[in-house]
């Protein structure tokens, strides 16, 4: 199998969309991520796999913090400002009301401090512990097969 393959294989595995930010030096930085998942309730990890070219990759290893936007139905346009789709000279406004950048208004706002870094191939994983977490209601941004989507349907009761 090549890499294209195997790229349209996972891309077939529906994620939710997110926006990593991290800050050094009082700058602020972000980047569209679909590598985030839960680990574990105790203690609470989460974890993002971060691609080796990515300038946030070093940003996080310095900083040894990130934070994890989950997006909103309605903020396809920052998921496409923050993977390079939509060029602006404008610098984003994040919200740092926790005093850490975060998008505003999304679903679940998430601040982890980093507690460990595994490289595996040509991505590295930060496995990090939530120090703050803010949820509101609303449907999620979704990604697969390349493309965005909504949440059509009512969620089935389980």
């Amino acid at each position: 199998m090549d890499s294209r393959e195997f790229r349209n294989a996972m891309g077939k595995f529906a994620t939710g969309v997110t926006v990593i930010s991290t800050e050094v030096d009082g700058i602020y930085h972000g980047m569209t991520a679909n590598g985030f998942m839960s680990i574990s309730l105790e203690p609470t990890l989460v974890a993002i796999s971060i691609g080796e070219r990515a300038q946030t990759l070093k940003l996080i290893q310095e900083s040894k913090r990130f934070g994890v936007s989950i997006l909103e139905k309605d903020q396809l346009d920052i998921s496409k400002r923050f993977a390079g789709q939509i060029p602006s000279d404008e610098a984003f406004q994040f919200d740092t009301s926790n005093g850490f950048p975060l998008v505003k208004d999304a679903l679940v706002q998430i601040v982890c401090r980093v507690e460990q870094e595994i490289v595996a191939g040509d991505h590295t994983i930060f496995l990090g512990r939530p120090e703050q977490l803010h949820v509101k209601d609303g449907e999620p941004l979704l990604f697969a097969n390349g493309q965005y989507a909504t949440l059509n349907q009512q969620y089935a009761t389980l």
